[in-house]
């Protein structure tokens, strides 16, 4: 664990927001980075529990290592931490801006209402791991001979295709939009995560073999006959842009209207 009595000593912090005065100004991301110092010392506050719940059954979804990432960058050991935090999610830049943290709720020191920074370390560690240049294509040595497609380039898309590119096979995406990232780009507004997040992850994934095919709709363009006979395997990672119903009195009013189509329509204007 990082210093043994760090959640006893260190209140929990994270990042400040631009004054309102600024903010209103523009529509990117107005979330204050915290300095390497502060993000060490709210790493210092994991506990390095018995039982681990941010990363159990109840906490993070993809069973990201927390505690040992938390002792990494109190350490300041920042590249085997953006090592470990690879080892279970490809895209720590996405989820530390735009996750909602269940691993924070299942925090134990949540039972006093002040969870370790868990989210704020993570978005730190990847920041970091691009300023020191630890974020690099890695493409395969060996290679299968195989080809897969893979339909839709969202977050799924984008790390089925980076995990199979560097299983040596040949990847190619075949993307609806005018660019990759799915909802990342097309349902996420700017001031939750700026879109060239996604364009030097993007490139990493070219860097690595992987071909993508952007305004190709998979079913109008080109069948998916076509797809399952020219390619050795075809995943499907389309998403949905379905908006979940409200349930509530009045959503069919005039005027009424969805969130997701709306945010799909401004980001493409944006």
């Amino acid at each position: 664990m990082g210093k043994v009595t760090g959640f006893l000593e260190i209140d929990r912090q994270v990042g400040k927001y631009q004054p309102a005065s600024d903010r209103i100004r523009h529509f990117r991301e107005f979330t204050i980075p915290m300095s390497d110092a502060e993000v060490q010392k709210q790493s210092a506050r994991c506990m390095d529990c018995g039982i681990p719940y941010c990363h159990g059954p109840t906490g993070c979804p993809v069973h990201n290592q927390i505690p040992d990432w938390n002792d990494l960058v109190y350490n300041n050991n920042w590249e085997e931490a953006i090592r470990n935090l690879h080892s279970t999610n490809n895209f720590p830049e996405f989820t530390g801006r735009v996750c909602p943290a269940p691993c924070e709720e299942a925090c134990t020191l949540n039972l006093e209402d002040a969870p370790v920074a868990i989210k704020t370390v993570e978005q730190a560690i990847a920041d970091k791991a691009y300023e020191l240049g630890f974020i690099v294509p890695k493409p395969a040595t060996i290679h299968t001979g195989k080809k897969v497609a893979v339909i839709g380039s969202g977050p799924s898309g984008m790390a089925a295709a980076q995990q199979l590119g560097r299983a040596g096979h040949e990847v190619h995406v075949y993307e609806r939009e005018s660019k990759p990232g799915g909802l990342l780009r097309y349902g996420i507004p700017d001031f939750k995560m700026e879109k060239n997040f996604i364009d030097r992850r993007v490139e990493q994934i070219k860097g690595e073999g992987v071909t993508f095919h952007c305004g190709v709709n998979v079913g109008v363009d080109v069948t998916v006959e076509a797809l399952l006979a020219d390619h050795d395997a075809v995943l499907y990672c389309g998403g949905s842009e379905t908006p979940r119903p409200a349930g509530i009195g009045g959503a069919e009013l005039q005027g009424v209207h969805d969130a997701m189509p709306y945010l799909v329509q401004q980001n493409r204007r944006v």
